[in-house]
């Protein structure tokens, strides 16, 4: 027994050696990191994020394929695969131009030495009170605004093709962006974490057939935005002055303050804990509401 072990021991356990690890394999092993890390981050801003998923599923129906040896399948893949890479590239040209040139623009070790004192992420309850007193205030007057919420998914894009403001969400200065006849007036503005960041901007109109015809421009590109992103958009109608939200393309229309203020909650993302008295709240202002009505 114990010749066995000793010959287990001379036979396996010597032959392994702890590899020495030099300064540069750790600033090598920090520099892959960065890297990936940034790499990352593009992606999930970019449309490469819904393509990555594609390409996962693709390669999960392809190990299916090797382990039942599925010859044919292999056989595609592998004559498709130099035509895959190319069409990769050509699909995702604007998002790779567009982060090699934020690249030389971008001084990296600034992320690392500023830090964000505030929540970042979502928007604080003093946005959400001065959108809702701004949209009521422009629907008063029956003029028409399109405010849209960034959430996770990236609205560079469409906040490029508007002029850049980038100051605090009030209500006066909401008010005075859609005031008729001023040169902001016209498209959207795309709000982030208690910013206007670009105001006048284009969005995409949504082919939803079950869309009411009497909706206009202003409804449709709402309910466009939010069927190719995960934004919150608010909608003051010019013509009736009624207020409406668009999420996950979707249309609620006619809103009152109350129902204006629970949909903008969703774009918060507070934890649970505020969630929970966030929800007491709204619930101790709807029985409030019923008693005055009584």
């Amino acid at each position: 027994m114990g010749e066995g072990v000793s010959e287990f021991i001379d036979e396996y356990l010597t032959a392994i050696r702890m590899p020495s690890i030099r300064v540069t394999d750790v600033i090598e092993i920090l520099i892959i990191s960065v890297i990936l890390y940034y790499l990352m981050v593009w992606i999930r801003k970019t449309r490469a994020w819904s393509l990555l998923k594609g390409v996962i599923v693709v390669l999960g129906f392809l190990l299916i394929a090797a382990i039942f040896n599925m010859t044919t399948i292999l056989w595609i893949a592998k004559e498709c695969l130099s035509i895959a890479a190319v069409a990769v590239v050509v699909v995702l040209q604007p998002e790779m131009r567009r982060a090699l040139e934020s690249l030389g623009k971008k001084n990296i070790f600034s992320s690392f030495l500023i830090s964000d004192n505030g929540v970042s992420g979502r928007y604080s309850d003093k946005t959400i009170e001065e959108i809702v007193k701004a949209s009521f205030s422009m629907g008063r007057e029956k003029t028409g605004a399109l405010m849209v919420f960034e959430r996770n998914d990236s609205l560079e894009d469409y906040e490029k093709t508007g002029i850049a403001i980038d100051a605090a969400i009030s209500s006066q200065l909401l008010i005075n962006i859609f005031e008729h006849n001023t040169p902001l007036h016209d498209g959207a503005v795309v709000l982030r974490k208690d910013r206007i960041v670009s105001a006048t901007c284009y969005l995409p109109l949504s082919d939803n057939r079950d869309l009411s015809k009497a909706l206009g421009t202003r409804h449709r590109a709402g309910v466009g935005i939010s069927e190719v992103t995960d934004s919150l958009t608010v909608i003051v109608s010019e013509e009736s002055g009624k207020v409406s939200v668009a999420y996950g393309g979707e249309l609620f229309n006619g809103l009152t303050q109350e129902g204006l203020r629970e949909k903008l909650e969703l774009i918060q993302d507070k934890p649970v804990e505020e969630t929970k008295r966030s929800i007491s709240s709204i619930i101790k202002r709807k029985s409030e509401t019923e008693k005055n009505k009584q």
